[in-house]
């Protein structure tokens, strides 16, 4: 059994969009008990449509909901202990679940997530990891939201973090990992990447392959298992990739559409217009996972809808089954990290000189 705690209030639509894709979710993976936070006069009449849900789940009434505008720090001074957001980390937290989710505010989930289950030793700030579609299958692309302005430690704790989300989610026992830049050449972006680059190159981890420089091209054809960015362009390359997903499909429509033959064309080949239709639905990929706490964290994209939403709750449910922080924490122990930090400190004075 995989006990998944969720926060009911989150996103842009709240309970009505949570406990539908939650009920999709039980439907894929049976042996889920989900345990739901949120305002009672707005769960409980929904659960009720729910029967097959409201079997599988337990319900706690929490005073407070986060909202999708409140600042992290409002969020934390109106919410900590009593919002529902706060109480499906407690959960995981007290191991009363093995997964939190939520759709609600990313800031606040990540400085709730902070305070509650504190990150791992050794990591400072933690990271927000995406499944990108690829012509290769699909990577891991972390960060995509949290940590802004990373510098050469955090970037290689990214690396290490998602090559054991690699390892945990797409089976890979060495995956390849490369650092996102402006060009693939040595000298080229911000010193911290190009500290971050030499020093992966000169370890030689055991546990993932780095290949160095990749750029945002790279990605989609998925050139590496793990692309590693700082926030601010990984959020971007997310929301662009996802922009224009829709873009395509929106073409595809209007040239489909606008004459008889092109209508005569998609009854033909239908098939694989829905194919495409699937690689390209950005649900497919919901649910990112905040990496580097002491405990397993789903954010699901606000706007979704209830199948993207049991999308994300299937990435936790991945998760959770196949160890993702035994194996984090296998990575970071075998790696000295004291002299990793000695080591950027001595490559960050030899560039300044």
């Amino acid at each position: 059994m995989v006990r998944i705690a969720i926060d009911a209030m989150g996103g842009d639509h709240g309970p009505s969009t949570v406990l539908a894709g939650a009920d999709i979710a039980l439907v894929r993976r049976p042996d889920v008990r989900f345990h739901l936070f949120g305002e009672e006069s707005k769960v409980v009449p929904l659960l009720d449509g729910y029967p097959r849900l409201k079997a599988s789940s337990s319900f706690s009434h929490c005073d407070v909901t986060v909202q999708m505008d409140d600042k992290p720090s409002q969020a934390l001074r109106k919410g900590r202990w009593k919002s529902s957001m706060w109480r499906a980390l407690e959960a995981v937290k007290k191991d009363e679940a093995d997964v939190a989710i939520s759709a609600g505010n990313t800031g606040a989930l990540m400085a709730m997530s902070k305070f509650c289950l504190r990150t791992m030793a050794g990591i400072e700030r933690p990271a927000l990891a995406a499944l990108w579609p690829t012509l290769r299958g699909e990577s891991v692309v972390l960060d995509v939201g949290a940590t802004i302005n990373a510098d050469a430690q955090q970037l290689i704790d990214f690396a290490m973090m998602g090559g054991a989300m690699a390892r945990a989610l797409l089976d890979v026992e060495r995956p390849t990992v490369g650092l996102l830049n402006i060009g693939v050449e040595e000298m080229k972006g911000l010193e911290e990447v190009r500290v971050a680059g030499q020093l992966l190159k000169e370890a030689n981890l055991k546990q993932l392959d780095y290949v160095g420089f990749v750029e945002g091209d790279d990605i989609g054809r998925g050139t590496v298992d793990v692309v590693v960015t700082e926030a601010f362009a990984g959020n971007i390359a997310l929301k662009t990739a996802e922009g224009t997903a829709r873009q395509i499909g929106s073409y595809l429509r209007d040239a489909l559409g606008r004459t008889l033959l092109g209508r005569i064309g998609y009854f033909f080949a239908r098939g694989a217009f829905q194919e495409l239709r699937q690689k390209l639905d950005p649900r497919a990929s919901n649910g990112a996972v905040l990496l580097g706490l002491n405990g397993i964290v789903i954010k699901s994209h606000g706007g979704t809808d209830a199948v993207g939403f049991a999308n994300a709750v299937e990435v936790g449910y991945s998760m959770a089954r196949n160890g993702l922080l035994g194996k984090i924490e296998q990575d970071l122990t075998d790696y000295h990290r004291a002299g990793f930090a000695r080591e950027i400190a001595e490559v960050t004075d030899e560039g300044a000189l």
